[in-house]
């Protein structure tokens, strides 16, 4: 029998683990999707930051400028900015597997999705930047810091799907 109840031979079924998230591999799939999502999101969003002045660098940008600039050589010129953006998405997607995994009892909360996005974001500001020596963590200007909060935001917006579940 499905997850549904509906006795679907296509769908596996949710295996709880001890946490109480449900695994089941359609789930964390379908969670990696919308961390894409939601990474694609931020990209239209920090199009606009950049363009109005907000935002200077964004992350994917300042890491693979500073420390994986010869990685990105081997990258053609002009696919360099669709390298960067699918470097992104795929980190969403990761994001979103993170954020599947987690209980439900806290996913299936409205305000988890945007405090995960800014948990994330945090995450790179206080860890992940000072590990990686990365020269703007130290220099960004407290309206490009509330810039790249807000599209965290977006993300774990749009990754904690605001739509109303069937009650179960």
């Amino acid at each position: 029998m499905s997850e549904a109840g509906n006795g679907d031979p296509g769908r596996s079924e949710p295996v709880k683990s001890e946490t109480g998230s449900s695994l089941a591999p359609h789930e964390l799939a379908h969670a990696a999707l919308r961390g894409a999502i939601a990474a694609m999101a931020m990209t239209g969003m920090r199009a606009f930051t950049v363009h109005v002045g907000i935002v200077q660098e964004t992350p994917p940008q300042a890491i693979l400028r500073q420390r994986a600039h010869g990685l990105l050589r081997k990258v053609p010129r002009k696919k360099r900015r669709a390298a960067v953006e699918l470097m992104h998405w795929t980190y969403g997607a990761a994001g979103g597997a993170v954020f599947g995994a987690l209980p439900d009892g806290i996913r299936r909360r409205a305000w988890a999705g945007p405090v995960y996005g800014l948990v994330v974001w945090l995450g790179f500001e206080a860890a992940l930047a000072p590990v990686l020596g990365l020269k703007q963590a130290h220099q960004v200007r407290p309206v490009e810091r509330l810039g790249l909060a807000a599209d965290h935001l977006l993300y774990g917006f749009v990754l904690s799907e605001t739509r109303r579940r069937p009650q179960e």
